[in-house]
């Protein structure tokens, strides 16, 4: 099959956009090259250029196709408008169907030939987040001045034009973007080895841009910064701070990566480790070091994109001296912040909008100053000291440094909090308030910090659905699905038992008057079941489990939810819990078909009526399950009640064996109808099972 590679090369790309840029390069490839059947395809971004490479057909093979006009009968104008929009008479149409239907014959046509016709258009509409015009009267936007389009197939040039009129014209450096065309140019590093070269081939490409100081795969450049910055901080019996996303970063805004280390003043090193590690990353795309035993280390590591001819030595002062005036703000930042405490900031906080709606941060503090309150006792914390830090916790908003650096909302708090002199415990609420940021974060164990997080939450999701700011389709501008999340955690995690319902009240309680009974406020039950359920299916459990004990339950407490799940999930996967399900299934189909006739069968079955042993053996296995799994239930001994129930299996087996359920005598069909009833009724009990998948 024939192999095509395609190179947009531009002005540098910012890092954030390069592989979104590459996921819809392939897409829109996909869709515009479909007739050609593409496969194999690879996508290359990075600071300079998105490239993508693909096998793909050699003709687009010819076929029929059908047009179908106006309805036989319609009016002459209409069927005069449809020969001239087709460019033919009407000898050239049939009828069909009550239709005029013109059928004309598309003849093959070669993969050079569709590829050249459908590149125009797949720039101009690339989706790029945001673009620009240039060059006097340019109609084209590109992410940044666009200045070679490469393409080629089995190692000739396929040509195309952006201008406007379709005609080949301009030059690949016209800095009126639409007037570029393609050629098989590409260009290396800008300035290590600078000017275009020409390439017939993928691998012609890759390798010539190796050897011209461009790595082409992002992932490669990210395995270059990872393993060189790792090689040199051992060398000094140090270790990288783990950083993905600057990683990431770097990698799309360098080329050829060369790693270094510089050092960092011992003046400097009495600073908080956040604050030099956000300072780097924020200010310089530093990377952070530390010793063996975890402290900061008075060294850092960086990328350069040139290969230095004096093995770094100026590059590296130049980077040291850089980063000792970072140093110098975060300097006057935190020894200013340290002149006045967190509680004479507290009034600040009337003067810093929260929402328009929901009041400022000063409303929300007191609010939260009241739920840390009574939630600390559900969670075994002080709640003098849950109070405390609830107080205090957001009045580093109005510090130097959280104003330079907001990413340290929290960890300036605990610091500043301990420069006060405030208890311990209050000093690692704040510090933790916000933990687990994401899916890789430690969840906070102490107890004040569980009540001041928890607080901080409910406060969020109740506020933000009762002002009608609930999340949407994909956009969630509050985080509200990370605070769900994070209440999930901390209960879970925490193995905490409490009522969500009762803690969502307790917060609407303290909203402003109008927002109290907000309509939106009872879907966040159904809001935390969902992402509940986000969670386990992300952890790779059964959340169809979940679902199946949820249904028509009104219970709120996470941890009784999920060890039901659980135990539910354990005895599905036992020999008689599998044929339990299916049984029950069987059971609850016949029933519902049975009742639309003349149901419901809810009464009460008639021992009497048991003619058959096996119908008398489920009767008596239903007397003696029935009362077991409620008390086991009633007492959380969810195992033992899943474990009772699984021992129908075989009473219910045998009734299905030689019992008709649907017997001739009306009085034994009524009455096993009423018996299954009766089983569907106890497994309820235990779970929806209709809700189990498979």
């Amino acid at each position: 099959m024939p192999e095509l590679l395609i190179e947009f090369f531009s002005e540098e790309i910012p890092a954030r956009m390069q592989q979104q840029a590459g996921e819809h390069l392939l897409r829109l490839l996909s869709d515009a090259l479909a007739p050609l059947n593409p496969q194999d395809a690879v996508a290359y971004t990075g600071p300079r250029r998105i490239a993508a490479s693909c096998t793909l057909d050699a003709h687009v093979p010819g076929r029929t196709v059908s047009e179908r006009g106006p309805r036989e009968g319609a009016p002459e104008k209409a069927l005069e408008g449809f020969t001239r929009k087709h460019g033919v008479t009407q000898d050239a149409l049939t009828l069909q169907n009550g239709f005029w239907v013109l059928e004309r014959e598309e003849p093959a046509i070669s993969a050079r030939e569709h590829i050249a016709a459908t590149m125009p258009d797949l720039l101009r509409r690339f989706p790029w987040p945001k673009s620009m015009r240039w060059g006097q009267g340019s109609a084209f936007t590109w992410v940044r001045p666009l200045r070679r389009i490469l393409c080629i197939l089995d190692g000739e040039t396929v040509p195309f034009s952006l201008a406007l009129s379709g005609t080949l014209s301009g030059t690949q450096g016209d800095d009126n973007g639409h007037h570029l065309q393609s050629g098989n140019q590409t260009e290396g590093h800008r300035f290590l080895s600078p000017g275009a070269v020409a390439v017939s081939s993928v691998a012609e490409w890759q390798d010539t841009l190796q050897g011209r100081h461009v790595q082409v795969h992002a992932a490669d450049r990210r395995e270059t910064i990872v393993s060189g910055l790792t090689a040199l901080a051992a060398s000094e019996g140090l270790a990288l701070v783990p950083d993905t996303g600057l990683v990431e970063e770097v990698a799309g805004l360098v080329e050829w990566p060369v790693p270094f280390l510089g050092r960092i003043d011992e003046k400097y090193m009495d600073l908080p480790a956040e604050v030099m590690q956000v300072s780097m990353r924020v200010n310089q795309r530093y990377f952070a070091l530390r010793n063996g035993d975890g402290s900061a280390a008075p060294r850092f590591a960086f990328v350069a994109n040139i290969v230095p001819t004096d093995d770094g030595t100026l590059i590296v002062t130049g980077n040291e001296r850089v980063l000792r005036a970072r140093f110098a703000d975060a300097r006057h930042f935190w020894d200013l912040d340290r002149k006045q405490t967190l509680a004479s900031r507290l009034g600040a906080l009337d003067a810093i909008t929260f929402h328009a709606r929901l009041g400022s941060q000063g409303d929300r503090t007191r609010r939260m100053v009241r739920l840390a309150g009574l939630i600390a006792p559900m969670v075994g914390a002080s709640k003098a000291e849950a109070e405390r830090a609830a107080d205090l916790s957001k009045t580093d908003l109005t510090t130097g440094m959280v104003g330079e650096f907001p990413e340290l909302q929290g960890v300036m708090g605990g610091y500043y909090a301990q420069h006060d002199g405030e208890a311990p415990a209050v000093c690692q609420a704040i510090t933790e308030q916000y933990m687990p940021r994401g899916p890789g974060d430690t969840v906070p164990t102490a107890p004040v910090s569980v009540a001041l997080g928890l607080a901080d939450r409910f406060d969020m999701l109740a506020a933000f659905f009762a002002a009608g700011e609930k999340p949407s389709g994909s956009g969630d501008p509050f985080g509200l699905r990370r605070a769900a999340l994070g209440i999930i955690r901390l209960i879970r995690e925490n193995n905490l038992r409490l009522d969500l319902v009762k803690l969502f009240l307790l917060a609407a309680e303290a909203l402003p008057d109008s927002l109290r009974d907000a309509p939106d406020l009872a879907l966040l039950p159904q809001f935390m079941a969902e992402r509940l359920r986000v969670q386990l299916r992300s952890e790779g459990a059964r959340y169809d489990c979940l679902a199946a004990i949820s249904t028509g339950n009104t219970d709120t407490d996470i941890t009784r939810l999920l060890a039901r799940a659980q135990a539910l999930e354990t005895m599905l996967e036992t020999e008689d819990g599998k044929n339990l399900l299916a049984a029950t299934r069987r059971a609850a189909n016949i029933l519902r078909i049975e009742d639309r006739k003349d149901g419901p069968h809810d009464g009460t079955p008639d021992a009497a009526l048991f003619v058959q042993p096996e119908e008398q053996a489920l009767a008596a296995a239903l007397d003696r399950v029935e009362p077991t799994v409620e008390k086991a239930f009633a007492e959380e001994r969810f195992t033992d009640a899943m474990r009772d129930a699984a021992s129908l299996r075989e009473p219910l087996d045998a009734f299905f064996g030689p019992v008709t359920v649907n017997d001739p005598d009306p009085a034994l069909r009524r009455n096993r109808l009423r018996l299954l009833a009766r089983l569907g009724r106890m497994m309820r009990l235990i779970a929806d099972f209709s809700q189990i998948e498979g």
